[in-house]
């Protein structure tokens, strides 16, 4: 079997599976160049005006090389052309167990922007209760039983408010520091 014919059995199966998965291959090979295209606008092999090139060029028949017309998404269109290079067996495997991952990540479910947005304000407000849980057994600690009025207090603030706390404790010796303090502070965030 000649050299070309060869190239052209082993070649054929890859130009079927560029075809085939053509936006992931994009997404997989050429991220950056495939976050340009507009993936709602279809795409098109130009296959019979490849070979008249490649024939006019004088390049011979090219097999595994694909001519694609795409749109991009400031609107122009563009061709892209893509040659496959045929891989050692062993480099084949490790191609495919890649891409196989690639597209396991795709398929993923993906969460939506609400869900995301959900999340962190669940993450945001798991850090507040720790926070606020963390400061209250402090200043316990540093002056004494709180009453339920300033422990109030200290449970509005906000996250920032209480990471400032936090380090403020460490100088209070009395009840009457944390109260100097969450005047201070209090009409401060009141202000802003």
């Amino acid at each position: 079997m000649s050299e070309e014919r060869e190239r052209a059995d082993n070649d054929s199966p890859w130009k079927e599976i560029l075809e085939a998965y053509f936006p992931q291959a994009m997404q997989f090979f050429f991220p950056q160049t495939a976050a340009l295209i507009n993936w709602e606008r279809p795409y098109e092999f130009l296959d019979k005006e490849f070979q008249q090139i490649a024939r006019e060029a004088e390049l011979g028949r090219r097999y595994a090389d694909k001519l694609v017309k795409v749109w991009q998404i400031q609107g122009e269109k563009i061709w892209l052309l893509i040659q496959v290079m045929i891989l050692p067996k062993g480099l084949e495997a490790e191609f495919w167990q890649e891409f196989k991952q690639f597209e396991q990540e795709r398929t993923m479910s993906y969460i939506t922007t609400g869900e995301r947005i959900g999340y962190e304000r669940g993450k945001e407000e798991g850090q507040q209760e720790q926070a606020q849980t963390l400061v209250l057994r402090l200043l316990q600690k540093r002056v004494g039983e709180l009453p339920q009025q300033i422990r109030e207090q200290i449970q509005s603030l906000s996250l920032e408010q209480l990471e400032a706390l936090g380090e403020a404790l460490l100088d209070f010796s009395a009840i009457a520091d944390l109260l100097n303090w969450l005047q201070t502070h209090q009409t401060v965030s009141a202000e802003s």
